[in-house]
């Protein structure tokens, strides 16, 4: 049997990522979004999105394509999908991607990043349209 002693389990970088990232619950995320602060970008994978709906007037980035179409020096940027000066406010379908993916924004630079607590599942409990 191999063991991986050195391994940190996701739940601990889950953890880590906490320790760094600013998370705001779904009530949060709607006021700044509807004063115009932020882009909600919904990190989830397209499957999901076909199933549960989405959250109208988001923006859809797949996790695995996040870093690449943020990076505004990558041949994958979106150039003009985002407002780049309004704060990142992420979300999955439970709030463990998001965190992660917070991490890593703020790792690139990012200064004004978020996520939603409790992720869709959150949302869906609030006032934010879903389509």
């Amino acid at each position: 049997i191999i063991q991986f002693m050195n391994i940190k389990s996701a739940n601990n970088l889950v953890n880590e990522a906490l320790l760094e990232i600013r998370t705001i619950s779904a009530d949060e995320a709607l006021a700044l979004f509807d004063e115009g602060k932020c882009n909600i970008i919904d990190i989830r994978e397209k499957g999901e999105l076909d199933k549960t709906g989405r959250v109208e007037n988001s923006n859809h980035i797949p996790r695995g394509m996040l870093e690449f179409w943020l990076d505004p020096d990558g041949p994958y940027f979106k150039s003009g999908k985002l407002d780049m000066s309004k704060e990142m406010v992420l979300f999955c379908a439970g709030g463990l991607r998001s965190a992660l993916a917070a991490k890593s924004l703020k790792e690139m630079g990012f200064e004004n990043v978020s996520h939603i607590d409790g992720g869709f599942a959150a949302i869906s409990q609030s006032d934010f349209k879903i389509v």
